[in-house]
């Protein structure tokens, strides 16, 4: 096995996260527009995140030291302020995550401009917040997306998945450090049962929907590697499943050699070990294509 060339702080032998995307109900709204604001158990299973999930999930950081990463649509940041005020006042990162959880893709560059901007003053202002890290919905960053990551002063993306560790993207506009991401590590696969929006994926028991982020994390682990959790609260933060979290965290966390860190704080190390050993960091130079290849 070809072990990870990044050299993780304080001799660690493995850096983790575990990053939260609070889509909240959000999803319902992006997704029938016309009638999602009627449509109570969807809103109500959204609302379980920020309302139920995210205290619990706090408390369980609070209790092993932790300090993570959450991403935000803005208008969840507006409609939800006081658990946004609560995981800051823990210490943890807020990131963007969009501002309905709109699909970057589907927009020309001057409606992604718009609501990528939006979205930053939505938590600049309602809770003084300034995201160092993007997610886009759905994973959909593009070319412009990164450009306007770029152009504010982000230090990291976390969509992409050219590694099973974290790399430097390069543009003629600048860089930023990617975090990939993968779905055998998003929570998506083993538990969203969510017919109006399109999943209706086969709901596993939570050992056995977990089950694979362990397996993901012993191999992350004995490379020495990166291992990042994409989960959600209204899915991972369900009390059975939560349970679970906790038991492993406790488990590994008594081996004394893992880094869980926030992302920025990761992607931080990364560009500083990039800048002592440029060999130690793969570099990904974007964009990878300029037009279609078919025509």
């Amino acid at each position: 096995m070809i072990r990870n060339p990044i050299k993780w702080p304080n001799g660690a032998r493995c850096a983790c996260a575990i990053s939260f995307d609070i889509d909240a109900d959000s999803l319902i709204h992006i997704s029938r527009p016309k009638d999602g604001h009627d449509r109570l158990y969807p809103i109500s299973m959204g609302r379980y995140g920020p309302t139920v999930a995210i205290p619990r999930i706090l408390e369980t950081y609070r209790k092993f030291g932790l300090k993570q990463s959450f991403f935000v649509p803005g208008w969840v940041v507006e409609q939800y302020p006081d658990t946004m005020e609560m995981i800051l006042k823990d210490g943890h990162e807020i990131g963007h995550h969009g501002y309905l959880h709109e699909d970057p893709t589907a927009h020309g560059p001057a409606e992604q401009r718009e609501w990528f901007e939006r979205t930053l003053d939505s938590h600049k202002r309602v809770i003084g917040n300034t995201p160092k890290g993007y997610r886009a919905p759905v994973y959909n960053v593009n070319q412009s997306v990164i450009d306007l990551m770029i152009e504010h002063g982000f230090e990291y993306e976390s969509s992409l998945m050219a590694d099973d560790i974290p790399y430097l993207m390069k543009t003629a506009k600048g860089s930023l450090v990617e975090l990939p991401v993968h779905w055998g590590t998003d929570d998506w696969p083993p538990f969203a049962h969510y017919d109006e929006i399109g999943y209706m994926m086969p709901v596993a028991s939570p050992s056995q929907g977990l089950e694979g982020f362990w397996e993901e994390f012993e191999a992350q682990y004995e490379a020495g590697g990166f291992w990042l959790a994409i989960w959600h609260p209204f899915l991972t933060g369900r009390l059975a499943r939560w349970r679970q979290v906790e038991r492993w965290l406790e488990a590994v966390l008594q081996r004394g050699d893992i880094w869980f860190a926030p992302m920025h704080e990761i992607a931080a190390h990364v560009r500083a070990e990039a800048a002592k050993d440029p060999n130690a960091v793969r570099v990904e130079r974007l964009p990878y294509y300029t037009k279609p290849v078919l025509f």
